[in-house]
């Protein structure tokens, strides 16, 4: 259902959907301490709206492994036209089709409610990531105004960001480690680590 939902919003995401405040955007990508020319897993990438920021923090070495379950919003982000800096899968979170220990950060912009198995996605995640590699899970608003924006769309209604303590033991069941939530009312940001 998740899927068919994405996939019937992509011709007007980025018109009615995505965040439009560019500074926002980049005071979030500016926080995720992603260093250049490391590889990056950007799950649930959507129509790549985070996409343009994080290839300007990597650099030209670096690498983005963008996924998503809606191949519509893949195609949108596609069209973009990044020029081979993202290679793009269409891809279940709780299914990632990549080796154990090949990425070194994984960024979930704006997705992490979508999952519709929290636990696994996160252990797929994690299973990815390589040792002190680091997990964000960041939005642009914060949690209260994220849930309640979903729970006004009956697709999305179930579809939320977990309170703080569910949020950590989630985190911490799938293995990771140095867990920090920030959630204030301008953004929402979340940090685990892979044990080194």
């Amino acid at each position: 259902m998740i899927k068919t939902y994405f996939n019937g919003k992509a011709a007007i995401w980025d018109r009615v959907a995505a965040e439009k405040d560019q500074s926002k955007l980049q005071q979030m990508v500016a926080r995720l301490d992603i260093r250049p020319g490391s590889v990056v897993l950007d799950v649930g990438t959507g129509t790549g709206v985070f996409l343009p920021l994080l290839i300007q923090s990597l650099g030209s070495d670096g690498k983005i492994v963008a996924i998503d379950i809606a191949e519509e919003m893949l195609q949108r982000a596609r069209m973009k036209g990044f020029n081979g800096a993202v290679a793009f899968l269409n891809a279940d979170a709780a299914h990632i089709p990549l080796p154990e220990a090949s990425v070194d950060s994984v960024v979930c912009y704006s997705s992490f409610p979508h999952f519709q198995d929290k636990p696994r996605a996160l252990m797929e995640i994690y299973r990815v990531v390589r040792s002190g590699g680091r997990l964000f899970i960041c939005h642009t608003s914060c949690r209260e105004a994220i849930n309640g924006l979903h729970n006004g769309i009956p697709e999305v209604t179930h579809d939320v960001i977990p309170e703080e303590d569910e949020m950590r033991w989630l985190l911490s069941a799938a293995g990771f480690v140095e867990i920090e939530i920030e959630d204030n009312h301008e953004n929402y940001l979340c940090r685990a680590s892979k044990q080194g």
